[in-house]
C-alpha cells in the first residue's frame, strides 16, 4: 500500500482538497471556496503553495479589476452594546445582508466579486438610530444594497432597536456613504 503525505494530482481531479491545508488556508481568513480553487490549482501539495497562489492572484486581479468590493457595518454606538452583543449583531448584518445579495440576480455577481476579492468587511461608529436610517437613505439613492438589523430585545437593548446597518458595494461608493466615519 502506496503511503504519502501529499496526494498525487490525479487524487485531485475529483475536486477533493486536503482538508488539513483547506483549514489552514481558512484560518489565513482566505474564503473557503478561493482556497479549494487555489489546493486544487497547486495540485493539493501544500497550504503554503496554494496560500502564495491565491495572494499573487488576488494581486493580479486587484490591479486588473477596475472595482473592489467591501462590506461595511455600521454600529449604532448610542446603544452601549457589550462586544460580544456587537459581535452578533454584526454577525446577523453579514448573513443577511449576504442572503439579500443571493435574491437578487443583478447582486449576485457583486457578491461573487466581493468574496474572491477577499470578502473585505469594516465596523464603524454610528452615532444613533437616526444616523444609522440616514446612511441607509444615502446608501440605498446610490442602489447599493443594504440591511438594518432591528434586535428582538432579548438581551442588552430594547425590542426594534436599530442595532447595525450593512452595506455592500464598490468600495468608492460605499465610502462616499461611510469613508468619513470613524473605525469600532
Amino acid at each position: 500500500m502506496e503511503s504519502s503525505k501529499h496526494p498525487r494530482p490525479s487524487d485531485c481531479a475529483n475536486e477533493d482538497v486536503n482538508p488539513v491545508y483547506l483549514q489552514q488556508l481558512r484560518d489565513l481568513d482566505i474564503p473557503e471556496e478561493a482556497a479549494k480553487q487555489a489546493l486544487l490549482r497547486t495540485m493539493n501539495v501544500s497550504a503554503e503553495d496554494a496560500a502564495i497562489y491565491y495572494f499573487n492572484k488576488l494581486d493580479n486581479e486587484e490591479e486588473n479589476e477596475d472595482f473592489m468590493y467591501k462590506m461595511v457595518f455600521v454600529v449604532n454606538i448610542d446603544l452601549s452594546m457589550g462586544v460580544g452583543k456587537v459581535a452578533a449583531q454584526v454577525g446577523h448584518a453579514s448573513v443577511s445582508l449576504y442572503q439579500t445579495l443571493q435574491e437578487k440576480n443583478s447582486w449576485r455577481e457583486m457578491a461573487r466579486k466581493w468574496t474572491y476579492s477577499g470578502a473585505k468587511k469594516i465596523v464603524v461608529q454610528g452615532m444613533n438610530a437616526a444616523h444609522l436610517l440616514d446612511l441607509q437613505a444615502q446608501a440605498m439613492s446610490l442602489y447599493l444594497p443594504t440591511h438594518l438589523v432591528q434586535d428582538a430585545g432579548l438581551t442588552q437593548v430594547p425590542s426594534g432597536s436599530h442595532t447595525v446597518l450593512a452595506i455592500m458595494g464598490e468600495e468608492d461608493m460605499v465610502n462616499d456613504v461611510t469613508g468619513s466615519l470613524k473605525l469600532l
